[in-house]
């Protein structure tokens, strides 16, 4: 019986996005693959993937944060089999050489400071106590992540009520192309098609703006000549080029150079020299910065710069020469600029990965932002209608992201003290967002620091490149100075003390994967 509620129903029902096509493979379309079919592949949708051999992948994203952790729990990907078939390691943090000044080091770590004090005051403001009183100790001495790193030793979480090991956190460093073709196989076997081919053109409809289809030329055996591809919704992951959000629908893009200088990266891979590090390297060089990043079967390096201040030769020159292994691969040249796309979500075109914009790898969130991406793709699943308000929060919600992390990074460039070039002078005397001063101002009168509105990076990251660049607060809370300073140092001591012993118990690095998750 045709009743009117069964009409409403049928046309919601006509409604719904069902054919979605994903341009683009690599880390990005595969995550985006693999999330669609684990959520929507059984409920009656088509998802296709357009990828091509012939074009290749950026394929420098080999570090990660933890919430990559949450996206593979999501998936129901074992962990252990991940790491394997990745040829990944862990990591506990990131090592940071040279950024304050010459000679400088300090660790960004995963995880907390010190251990919850009674009147729920953030532990470095105790720290910040002793200091301002002259007593002087360490702050990375409250890290377990940090000790662990310095000692290469590595474990997961134990659930220990009170221990510092049930706070432990981590992330890990991989083979983002095996990465991509550990979720393909993921993905194909719960239903997505992959389609090989390139895109050659994509057509607009004049009246309402959307994209109605892709024209691919194909270069399977069986298929000859040109295809045209329709969906209802189209989701970018073509990469820097941004073949749909840019190239057909011309969406914008805000450039942020001015603040992020870098605009270059030479990447290439050597062989491994001894045991894997359990964190990635980044080191400060005359016009950027170098990274090594440690696989089980090889190491990932790359120096990005800006070619205002060097040349390719230059910088190419500088990595191969302090590379400590056997080069692999003959070095690749990425150009890029750091920004984001005035829309990420744009019609019935949704931008994932660097078609929506780019952050230079500098604290590893490339991957982070396509896994963000998805998570509010999926809470904010549209139907045909591409409604705005859903839209519209979207790109507000993906926008905050962008700027917040775009904030922590050039905290790392304002806070440098180097002398030695151009462009470190650049990056001292730039003028920076007024939200990042804020954070600084907050910081230097009273040792404050709040995580906004779920900011990516709290306040354990935000602490340790301040202070590890040597930008320190002039006063604390003032509640720790109800607390006598003797006892509190001796506090202080025990709680270092327990987590160096933590940092003890553990397994090295290598003997963890050797027992868990070794590759072939």
């Amino acid at each position: 019986m045709n009743t009117p509620q069964n009409a409403v129903n049928q046309a919601k029902n006509d409604n719904q996005v069902r054919d979605i096509l994903i341009v683009g493979g690599g880390t990005a379309g595969w995550m985006v693959a693999a999330a669609l079919a684990k959520n929507f592949g059984n409920k009656g949708r088509k998802i296709r993937l357009i990828e091509s051999e012939e074009i290749g992948t950026v394929g420098v994203g080999e570090a990660t944060i933890p919430f990559i952790r949450t996206f593979n729990q999501l998936l129901g990907i074992d962990e252990n089999e991940f790491v394997r078939e990745t040829k990944g390691t862990f990591k506990l943090g990131i090592e940071f050489n040279d950024w304050g000044k010459l000679g400088d080091s300090y660790i960004h770590p995963f995880g907390v400071y010190g251990s919850p004090m009674a009147d729920n005051i953030p532990f470095h403001h105790y720290w910040l106590k002793l200091r301002n009183e002259g007593i002087e100790t360490n702050l990375s001495d409250y890290s377990l992540a940090i000790i662990a790193a310095k000692k290469e030793r590595f474990s997961r979480p134990v659930n220990i009520q009170n221990s510092p090991m049930a706070s432990l956190n981590y992330a890990f460093q991989f083979d983002s192309g095996l990465y991509a073709k550990f979720l393909r196989k993921f993905a194909e076997s719960r239903g997505v098609e992959r389609v090989e081919g390139k895109v050659s053109s994509v057509q607009v409809n004049q009246d309402t703006g959307y994209i109605d289809s892709v024209t691919m030329q194909n270069t399977s055996s069986d298929i000859a000549g040109s295809v045209k591809y329709h969906a209802d919704f189209y989701i970018d992951c073509s990469g820097f080029r941004g073949l749909l959000i840019e190239g057909a629908l011309h969406t914008g893009y805000e450039d942020w150079t001015h603040w992020l200088p870098c605009d270059r990266a030479v990447a290439a891979p050597c062989a491994a020299n001894g045991e894997p590090l359990p964190y990635t390297r980044s080191t400060a060089r005359k016009a950027g910065w170098q990274w090594r990043i440690p696989l089980q079967h090889r190491t990932g390096n790359g120096h990005v710069f800006s070619s205002q201040y060097m040349s390719v030769d230059e910088a190419t020159s500088i990595l191969l020469n302090s590379l400590d292994g056997e080069l692999l691969a003959e070095p690749k040249v990425l150009t890029f600029q750091t920004g984001r796309r005035k829309k990420t979500w744009n019609k019935n075109c949704l931008a994932i990965g660097l078609s929506g914009g780019f952050m230079e790898p500098l604290e590893s969130t490339s991957i982070h932002l396509i896994q963000s991406a998805i998570a509010r793709l999926i809470s904010l699943f549209p139907d045909k209608d591409f409604n705005d308000a859903i839209v519209n929060r979207f790109n507000d919600e993906s926008k905050w992201e962008y700027e917040r992390i775009r904030d922590f990074l050039i905290l790392h460039y304002k806070l440098n003290q180097r002398t030695d070039s151009e462009f470190w002078m650049y990056c001292q005397n730039m003028a920076i967002p007024d939200f990042l001063q804020s954070k600084l101002d907050l910081y230097r009168s009273s040792g404050h620091i709040f995580r906004d509105n779920e900011e990516l990076f709290g306040i354990p990251s935000w602490l340790a490149v301040m202070e590890g660049q040597n930008f320190h607060a002039d006063g604390c809370h003032p509640l720790p100075d109800a607390r006598e300073s003797s006892r509190l140092h001796e506090h202080l001591l025990k709680i270092g003390s327990v987590i160096d012993r933590c940092a003890d118990s553990m397994p090295t690095h290598a003997e963890f994967i050797n027992k868990h998750c070794k590759a072939s």
